[in-house]
């Protein structure tokens, strides 16, 4: 089964990834406008009409914003827990309700849809529910950690499930101390509810990386704090000191916060 994997934004300015087969596709969040969606997918030579849902990782705005055009006016699932549809409800960037199109899922509970076999589990961040996803197709698994503080052991033991790991790197620990922000949102940043710096996710996939992983997606870059390859150094250098080398024993990629990445065709 060939699997085809695109970012279509990923960062504080708008939050979607596509995953899907030759028969079905899946949205990971929805942050970007619907029409940009809509115009990456085409330009990748996606149809719209593949896409069997879309899976939500929390409500805040940067990943929720085009659900009410994809739920709505297109008819598409949004599938998410119940305290996260609450707060999806609640959110003011919600201009169309989700009336008909909210599903709801349970946390380490499986379901099935189309050739995905898709588990949801908790992270810690500061949304008002918030969970990171393990999606199988056939024998191939993805796991995706948009937003969150730090590893708990949950987050660890599906991250050690990952043939490809889409994981944040969100900020450079000195650029956020000696940056522009004030002190309040630089200690919710930097929170065990808040972000993962380049250094944890560099120190955590060298202590930790899983054992049957081929490529690793840096996401959710901060504009202000980080930039790609800043945080693809960190993360490389901490893997080359294990004896871990990038472009040989693993595929390593910074993704940009608002332009798509190139189309991966995965096996």
């Amino acid at each position: 089964m060939k699997i085809q994997f695109i970012c279509l934004g990923s960062g504080s300015s708008g939050n979607c990834f596509y995953l899907g087969t030759e028969r079905c596709g899946l949205l990971i969040d929805a942050g970007i406008a619907a029409r940009n969606i809509k115009k990456h997918l085409k330009e990748s030579g996606i149809d719209i009409e593949l896409l069997r849902g879309v899976l939500v990782t929390h409500d805040h705005a940067d990943h929720i914003k085009a659900l009410g055009s994809l739920g709505e006016k297109l008819h598409i699932p949004i599938y998410t827990t119940s305290l996260v549809h609450q707060g999806i409800a609640r959110s003011y960037c919600m201009t169309e309700r989700l009336l008909t199109s909210a599903r709801t899922i349970e946390k380490e509970q499986p379901f099935q849809l189309g050739d995905f076999r898709i588990e949801c589990f908790e992270v810690p961040h500061d949304g008002t529910d918030n969970v990171g996803y393990c999606i199988q197709a056939a024998d191939t698994t993805f796991t995706f950690l948009t937003d969150l503080g730090e590893i708990t052991p949950t987050a660890s033991r599906y991250i050690g499930q990952a043939n490809y790991l889409i994981i944040e790197a969100n900020y450079d620990c000195d650029m956020l101390r000696m940056g522009p922000y004030p002190r309040h949102l630089k200690e919710r940043i930097a929170s065990p509810t808040g972000h993962m710096s380049n250094a944890d996710t560099a120190r955590y996939l060298a202590d930790h990386l899983p054992p049957h992983v081929r490529h690793i997606w840096l996401c959710h870059l901060s504009k202000d704090n980080n930039h790609p390859e800043l945080a693809y150094k960190t993360v490389e250098l901490a893997l080359r000191d294990r004896g871990i080398l990038v472009g040989k024993e693993v595929e390593l990629t910074a993704l940009k916060r608002t332009t798509p990445s190139p189309l991966y065709e995965l096996e």
